[in-house]
Formats: C-alpha cells, structure tokens, sequence
C-alpha cells in the first residue's frame, strides 16, 4: 500500500475513531477542551509519522498510543505525573459477561464527570479509562501501556477504588458565573443576524479553528464564518461556561432543550482574535460539563 492510500486510510478510521479517542483524551486531560487539541494533534502527527514507515501498523492501536504518549507529554509538562507502585490484582474479571459488581463498577466510571478522572494517577486513570469507558480487554491496554495485564489489573482495582472516593467526596456543581459584556455582546449580535455587526468585532489578525479545517487568519477570511451560519436560520445562541472559562452554547434549533455544541472566543482590546467552533465534532459537547444562561 502506498503513501496516498495510507493516507486515505487513516483519514477514515480517523474520522470514525474521532469520538472514541476524544473520550479517552479528556478524561485523560480532564478537560474536554485539552481532550479535543491533543485528538487533533494526534492526527496531524500521524499523518505526518506515515511518511517515515515502511510499513503501516494497525491504525486503531497505533492512533490511540500516539494520542496516549501526546497526552502523556502535556501532563509531564504541568507537572501532575504521580508515580504508584504496580502490583497484582488477579481477581479483576475480563470476560464478555461481567459479574454484576464488575458492571456497576464500569457504570460509576461512564457516569464520572470529566474532570474528576485528573484526579487519579495517570495509569490508574488510563487504566481505567481503557476498560471501564471503553471496554478494552486486558490484554489491549496492556499492549497499549507497555505493561503486564497483572500490572493493569492492580492499576485498575487502585482506580476503581479512588474513583468511587473522589465521586463520594465530590463537592455540588459549582454556580453559574455572571455573563462577560463581550460574551453577551457576540451572542445578542448573532441572534439578531447582524452579520456585518459581528464582522466589525474582528481584529484584522483574528483566527478560526475549526476541527480539522485549515486554519482561517485575517479578518477577511474569518468574516466567511458568519457567511456560513447566515443560511442557518434556527441555530440559536446562549452564553455558558466550562471549565472555568466563558464558552458560548450552540443550539441547532432554539426550541432544543440541550445545546449541540459550542464555540468560545478570545478578545484583545474589544475585539476578538481568536474563535474555536466546534460544529464538526460534536462530540466534544456529550461529555462537557457545560452550562448555560436560559433562553428567553
């Protein structure tokens, strides 16, 4: 198989394992944002990691371990790697048919916000992640760590276990914060469609990301984002907030009860520099712990 059709490959498995490595990526990260940047990260180094092979190794395994090794550099980079002895635990079950504590067990995991997970160790977190969420054998989270399945299965039942202590112990969702000016602005700006409006809020060195899109810079370019959006006439906005920032909540229709994704954007001087859309990965939303300001 060439480049081109190796190419072609990955950009269609990718495409498919889009949701699930982003699942593993924020719970990872704790964050469904950093989740999303190390997803797509991941991609483009895998792309690039093809031209240097002679042969193409099995896609799925491959993008998760270059996803899992991403996430790894970051975290070391924030300084939160804890170290924890590896040790047996045998009586961890791995079987199509799991008793019914293992199950319940599993449920406590998928049910975890997001950001709960940062607070485990980094294998126990994996481990978890892995089996609980995504419902990897042993012995592919083994060949996925570099470990022994013994060793997963001591990371696994410490995991567990901690997991159930932070839920216990986890505090009420925080409250809302007040809505930013600027968040308001934007927002009530888009839902009267005063597109010329917004577009005078651009700075002339504005930037727009967009999933894998190529990334739009200048005013000009950036001003074809609303361009889009005008043939869209019941998507409607709501200012929100996650993960300790302002992000905006998107609705496709304004009578929906949930938002479908969301954007938010960064501002220098009144103006904004910077807009990440999340439109194309929707998935980045099912897991936010995201709130919003009531429509009215």
């Amino acid at each position: 198989m060439n480049l081109k059709d190796n190419r072609a490959e990955l950009l269609a498995l990718a495409d498919q394992l889009r949701p699930e490595l982003h699942r593993y990526c924020a719970r990872l990260m704790g964050s469904v944002i950093d989740g999303e940047d190390v997803v797509q990260d991941t991609l483009i180094r895998a792309l690039a990691a093809l031209q240097d092979l002679d042969e193409t190794p099995p896609l799925r395994p491959w993008l998760f371990r270059i996803a899992h090794n991403r996430a790894l550099d970051l975290l070391r980079g924030r300084a939160v790697r804890m170290a924890e002895p590896i040790d047996a635990a045998s009586d961890i079950a791995d079987s199509t048919t799991p008793d019914p504590l293992e199950m319940l067990m599993r449920q406590e995991a998928v049910k975890t916000a997001v950001s709960r997970f940062a607070e485990l160790p980094i294998l126990q977190r994996s481990v978890v992640i892995l089996k609980d969420v995504l419902d990897e054998s042993l012995l592919e989270i083994a060949a996925l760590l570099d470990l022994t399945v013994d060793a997963v299965k001591g990371h696994l039942a410490r995991g567990r276990a901690h997991l159930r202590e932070i839920n216990a112990q986890a505090g009420p969702v925080p409250e809302a914060r007040s809505v930013s000016a600027e968040t308001a602005r934007y927002v009530a700006l888009f839902n009267q469609r005063d597109w010329d409006g917004l577009r005078a809020l651009l700075a002339d060195d504005v930037k727009l990301q967009q999933s894998a899109y190529p990334l739009r810079v200048g005013a000009a370019d950036v001003g074809m984002f609303f361009t889009n959006y005008a043939k869209s006439s019941g998507v409607w906005l709501a200012p929100g907030w996650l993960e300790g920032r302002d992000v905006i909540a998107v609705f496709d229709d304004r009578a929906d009860p949930k938002p479908s994704y969301m954007m938010w954007l960064e501002w220098r001087d009144g103006r904004i520099t910077f807009i990440r859309d999340y439109h194309h990965v929707r998935y980045v939303a099912a897991d936010a712990e995201l709130s919003w300001v009531a429509k009215k």
